[in-house]
């Protein structure tokens, strides 16, 4: 079974936003889906170890705001390369605005956002789909959102093609994490984008 078949499978780009107690965070996100119109529902798939996720959980609120060709890597590094855990991801950043739901729409490199009430989840594993009912929707502008490939080709920084002399790194193909070793754990996790152990490559000298 080639699984690099699931590569070709296209995604957008989205900033997943949550608040619980005061405290608001948000993570990157690829699979954001309208499942009907009437009523307007849409659904998101989350990974489980996403502080996000635990806060969409216990609140049942969120805000998916859809990322363009416009967004630049910093927007990518602050929500998607470090943990809400042990970070205010939004500390110094102003480009927001506070839905209907009290969550937060980036509104920086994005193209609109869609504010969601949770209505039923579904556990899948590494992962838990939520079923929510729209509640606040906004277009802010016309530029074309961002896809997965698009953030490959024009966004994400291009790594350097070899590791430092005498050393064996093992490099994220997803959001180019590097793990410096002989042997990579065929359990390792990215701390980053949390794709597999298969999801990286030998890069040696």
């Amino acid at each position: 079974m080639d699984t690099k078949a699931m590569f070709n499978i296209s995604y957008g780009l989205f900033v997943l936003t949550a608040n619980q107690d005061g405290k608001d965070n948000g993570c990157i996100v690829n699979t954001v889906t309208q499942v009907t119109s009437d009523p307007l529902q849409v659904t998101i798939a989350v990974n489980k170890l996403n502080y996000t996720h635990d806060m969409i959980a216990a609140t049942g609120h969120f805000t998916a705001s859809i990322l363009s060709e416009k967004a630049d890597f910093e927007i990518f590094k602050r929500f998607g390369f470090q943990s809400g855990r042990n970070t205010d991801k939004f500390a110094g950043f102003d480009a927001v605005q506070r839905t209907a739901n009290g969550t937060l729409a980036v509104t920086q490199g994005t193209n609109s956002y869609i504010s969601a009430d949770v209505t039923q989840k579904i556990d899948v594993g590494t992962h838990t789909i939520f079923l929510a009912k729209v509640v606040d929707v906004e277009s802010l502008s016309d530029i074309p959102s961002a896809t997965y490939t698009y953030y490959q080709q024009h966004i994400k920084p291009k790594p350097q093609p070899k590791a430092p002399q005498g050393k064996t790194i093992w490099r994220c193909k997803i959001c180019g994490y590097e793990y410096e070793g002989e042997e990579l754990p065929a359990d390792f996790i990215c701390p980053l984008c949390k794709h597999p152990a298969s999801d990286f490559e030998k890069v040696t000298a």
